[in-house]
């Protein structure tokens, strides 16, 4: 007997192509993300790891420009959420080159590390690999510097105790 094929029909048939075409390109971009993304451990409580870190950034010639921490803003209004803070590094110099090759790519300055309190008294540190941060813009000049910056932000980590 030949199939009457229906609305209900095309549509799951339409459904199943789109889902088989999509589902490779969806795990390839979760994939790039993921590669992104640098998720260490500091085997130290929260607030050593905060002042590891800032030191860290000072040895690798770096500065802290910016610092925000939902947990201490919690603090002062009387809530206790385990911490966190995004640390906002840079240097002038980096800044120069950066918006030389490309102005646009100047909304993404600091680049930022993550501090996360752990419930074991270890604490979280990721960030984005600049790099990554860097790509979408299409510059080889702004690429060179990002690789650059890989380096110096790798060297941040593992001296802030990270692995």
């Amino acid at each position: 007997m030949k199939p009457t094929w229906n609305f209900k029909r095309i549509a799951l048939l339409r459904t199943l192509i789109v889902a088989a075409i999509a589902a490779p390109i969806v795990a390839a971009s979760v994939s790039a993300r993921a590669a992104e993304l640098v998720v260490l451990v500091i085997e130290k409580p929260f607030d050593s790891a905060w002042k590891d870190l800032e030191s860290a950034v000072k040895a690798n010639k770096m500065g802290v420009v910016t610092r925000a921490s939902a947990s201490r803003g919690a603090k002062g209004r009387g809530l206790d959420i385990p911490g966190n803070a995004v640390i906002g590094v840079y240097r002038n110099d980096y800044a120069v080159r950066m918006l030389e090759a490309s102005v646009p790519a100047g909304i993404e300055a600091p680049l930022r590390f993550y501090l996360t309190e752990r419930t074991d008294g270890l604490t979280g540190l990721s960030y984005k690999r600049p790099s990554a941060v860097f790509a979408p813009y299409g510059s080889a000049d702004l690429d060179a510097m990002a690789a650059q910056l890989d380096t110096v932000f790798a060297k941040i980590a593992n001296d802030a105790g990270a692995h």
